[in-house]
């Protein structure tokens, strides 16, 4: 007699599984270590013939876990055909350092435990195969430690076969058997198996085989000869000697189950489409048994399973995907892994879905625009589009982090274009495009050639608005941020606006078009609409370009003042999209009281306030948070300003380009001028006696 030994099981993962992980780990799990159910598959053992040499060659006798392995219903919906399925416990670590120092004795005890009472209380076969997964995942790198286990339990005394070994199933029972077997175990798939011939009176099937659950062991052998009774198993070692692991506890289960039935005829089923093929049936045969024929006692016998690593040591696996996945998979899932851990480990609410599916447009790629793209692109925001007529000039890469050096060569690229080059770059995976145009502006009049010109222009932009929710306006003049101002106000976009002076800055967020029936003299604090860039202004944005000295022209501040001005703009745009108002949000007014950033606060979203404008001072380093309601008069935002433009289009703005005091006119700018020059000539002024003589 010859010791029965066992193929045992080798984990085949699919890459797909680790890149569940990845979001398991930072979506679900986070700092938790708690075990998982988890569950794999194996299927029938198979072999390969070398083209060259005609022999067999035997594939692995693998377990397999994919990305399905941690959704039990999936995993059972896509189970290929002639497949078993297991279930298993998973454990992550949360450092290798855990992973490392894991008491794994009493992991593995603890799932062979669970086996075993399976066995002794309930008879139930699907513990049979249950497996363990312990991993770390090292997210940075792409690295994935982990170490299966397969519990078996040892028998004493050790199974034995004849010297005969295991035969040909085919040549045993015959091939009219073996056929009827497979048919049924299509239809009715099962890890295990009874199998017995059919009663001479029995017609009901051509095929003189007939298989039964395993639970059905004692009545459905009842009256049939020992010497015909077949335990039967799905196995997956394609090896011709030697039986697969799943054989080892179902052993087990009938010797504690079945004393009796010793020796115990073996069918290691293997066979895969073969009556189609009419190749040789692959199934083997053997007759087991005990030397010893005695029962188990109450007390779990030895187990073993832990897998080996590939030099053959009782060590654990390592899974390195980043030389497999494609670069820009890889940097797609790095840049935002700091935005889940932030979520995770602090801000559970934070939307970051949403900051990503954010599409923003950015007029001007300058200072401001290259440092808020940067900024966009670390929140995790995706689609990025520039709008910027000028080049890239010699003095601009050390400020504009986005352009080089030789971009200024043969006249300069385009910026907008060039910008959107480099974001590529530097992740491939934004969706950046730049659009080389001029803003057509008040107080810079539009020759008669060149109208048609900028009426496209004007559409392009109205079509850009409409594509975008978010609007940044980073240009480097007053002017130029009127027709967006006003296409914002009446297509009801996020704006966010950033200017710079030498040592100071504005930031803000233009208030949301009021309803009909709104008062722009609204306590802004109460509910009432917050004003544009241009609220405050008691005159029309006019050319401030023209005649201008050197350093009027260019942009003077201090170097680190567009950093902190572009980063404020993003921030207060992530801070407006988590708010539940959205655009609506409410602005902390002055008075809001000591704890402004309360659970119950209207200004509060997850990341807190919520400001109208930021003043920041660097000469004294200090920001100071402003509110501002917006004004019925106002050339950018009014309602009597955005009424113009859905009735006349173009031809108003036409007139606003072209006619100096036009905007004056429509909003009753003019009319306040009036107003106030009157009330300053009717003011009585005292003369000063004490003055005469002088």
């Amino acid at each position: 007699m010859t010791v029965v030994q066992f193929t045992p099981f080798s984990s085949l993962v699919q890459p797909a599984f680790w890149h569940e992980l990845t979001r398991l780990k930072i979506d679900v799990l986070k700092l938790s270590e708690e075990s998982l159910p988890i569950t794999a598959s194996y299927s029938v053992g198979r072999s390969i013939t070398d083209r060259e040499t005609g022999q067999e060659v035997a594939l692995g006798c693998n377990l397999t876990i994919s990305d399905d392995s941690f959704n039990d219903t999936k995993t059972l919906q896509r189970l290929p055909a002639n497949s078993v399925r297991v279930n298993g416990t998973f454990k992550n670590f949360n450092t290798i350092e855990e992973f490392k120092e894991a008491d794994k004795s009493a992991l593995f005890n603890q799932t062979a435990d669970e086996i075993w009472n399976g066995i002794k209380a309930t008879g139930d076969i699907s513990l049979l195969n249950r497996f363990l997964l312990i991993t770390f995942a090292d997210l940075k790198k792409y690295r994935y430690y982990y170490w299966f286990a397969f519990p078996a339990f040892v028998a004493k005394p050790a199974w034995s076969i004849d010297d005969a070994g295991w035969k040909s199933a085919e040549e045993h029972i015959g091939r009219d058997a073996l056929s009827g077997i497979h048919t049924q175990l299509q239809s009715s798939p099962s890890a295990y198996f009874l199998a017995r011939p059919r009663s001479s009176e029995d017609k009901t099937d051509s095929h003189n085989y007939e298989i039964a659950p395993i639970s059905s062991l004692d009545s459905f052998f009842a009256n049939t000869p020992a010497e015909q009774q077949i335990i039967g198993f799905v196995d997956p070692s394609p090896l011709p000697q030697n039986p697969g692991w799943p054989l080892r506890n179902l052993l087990t289960f009938l010797r504690i189950r079945k004393s009796t039935l010793n020796p115990i005829r073996v069918l290691c089923w293997r066979d895969v489409d073969i009556p189609a093929s009419g190749k040789p049936w692959k199934s083997r045969f053997g007759i087991v048994q005990a030397s010893v024929s005695e029962a188990e006692g109450d007390v779990r016998p030895a187990a073993v399973g832990w897998e080996k690593n590939p030099q053959g040591k009782m060590a654990p696996r390592m899974a390195d995907l980043a030389p497999m996945m494609d670069p820009s998979r890889l940097a797609d899932q790095a840049v935002d892994l700091n935005l889940k851990l932030m979520r995770w480990r602090i801000l559970p609410a934070l939307d970051l879905e949403k900051v990503a599916a954010t599409r923003c447009l950015l007029l001007g790629a300058g200072t401001l625009g290259c440092y808020v793209a940067r900024t966009l692109m670390g929140w995790g925001v995706r689609t990025i589009t520039f709008v910027d007529s000028a080049r890239v000039s010699f003095s601009n890469p050390v400020r504009q982090p986005l352009f080089e050096f030789n971009d200024c060569l043969n006249g300069g690229k385009p910026k907008a274009e060039c910008a959107a080059e480099s974001l590529k770059r530097i992740f491939p995976g934004v969706n950046a495009t730049g659009i080389s145009m001029s803003i057509p502006m008040p107080g810079h009049p539009v020759p008669p050639s060149s109208v048609e010109q900028v009426k496209k222009d004007v559409e392009e932009l109205e079509k850009l608005f409409d594509q975008h929710d978010a609007i940044f306006l980073l240009m480097d003049s007053r002017e130029s941020r009127w027709l967006p101002t006003v296409l914002g106000a009446a297509k009801g976009k996020i704006v966010m606006n950033a200017a710079l002076g030498f040592d100071t800055y504005l930031v803000m967020r233009h208030g949301a078009r009021g309803k009909p029936g709104d008062s722009s003299a609204s306590a802004t604090a109460e509910g009432g609409r917050l004003g544009c860039y241009y609220c405050n202004d008691i005159v029309a944005p006019a050319d401030s370009l023209t005649d201008r000295t050197l350093d009027q022209m260019c942009t003077v501040t201090r170097p680190g003042l567009a950093s902190i001005a572009s980063s404020t703009a993003v921030e207060l745009l992530v801070s407006l999209l988590q708010h539940p108002d959205g655009v609506n949000a409410r602005a902390p007014p002055p008075n809001a009281g000591d704890d402004p950033l309360g659970e119950t606060s209207p200004y509060r979203s997850v990341l807190g306030l919520v400001p109208h404008q930021l003043r920041g001072f660097l000469a004294q380093f200090r920001t100071m948070p402003i509110v501002g309601a917006a004004y019925d008069r106002c050339t950018g935002c009014s309602e009597t300003m955005l009424r113009a433009y859905e009735t006349q289009g173009f031809d108003m703005m036409l007139k606003a380009f072209n006619e100096p005091g036009y905007l004056e006119s429509l909003t009753g700018l003019d009319k306040l001028h009036d107003e106030g020059e009157a009330a300053l000539e009717n003011v009585d002024w005292e003369d000063d006696d004490e003055g005469e003589g002088f």
